[in-house]
């Protein structure tokens, strides 16, 4: 008798958090940003960004794919420009494609202020089948 086995290859979910940023204004007006290159097999939905535990509502959120990671640091945008990058408002979930970098500005994240400056905040990138956490010093922009 003949069996025929079948295995199929289950692609993973691997997701890469890296230049992490936290910069509050001299007037207490805090931006994040952070790297995220889905280094997986496949796309992941992401239903959810915190910083410090506080939920980052999607309309706060602007992002923009690449599919090729930049090389340059994250800076901090004294206005996101809706030119290069996208709102999320509207979205229930963010879907980031495999092999693909997105880049993740997030205005006014809550529990962030200038009394934080040089203290540790956490983002934390949750998606349907894991946790992803990165810490980050907060910063003051610097006076131009």
């Amino acid at each position: 008798m003949l069996q025929n086995v079948v295995s199929t290859r289950v692609q993973q979910e691997s997701l890469s958090v890296v230049d992490a940023h936290i910069w509050v204004t001299s007037a207490g007006a805090a931006q994040g940003a952070i790297m995220i290159t889905n280094t997986g097999g496949r796309d992941v939905v992401v239903s959810q960004i915190q910083v410090r535990g506080q939920m980052c509502p999607m309309a706060n959120i602007n992002y923009k794919q690449y599919a090729t990671a930049p090389t340059s640091d994250l800076s901090y945008q004294s206005t996101i420009n809706s030119t290069t990058y996208t709102s999320a408002s509207g979205l229930v979930d963010l879907v980031l494609p495999s092999g693909n970098t997105t880049v993740i500005y997030i205005t006014s994240p809550d529990s962030v202020s200038i009394n934080d400056i040089g203290l540790t905040v956490g983002f934390t990138v949750i998606s349907a089948q894991a946790v992803y956490y990165k810490e980050t010093n907060a910063q003051a922009v610097p006076s131009s």
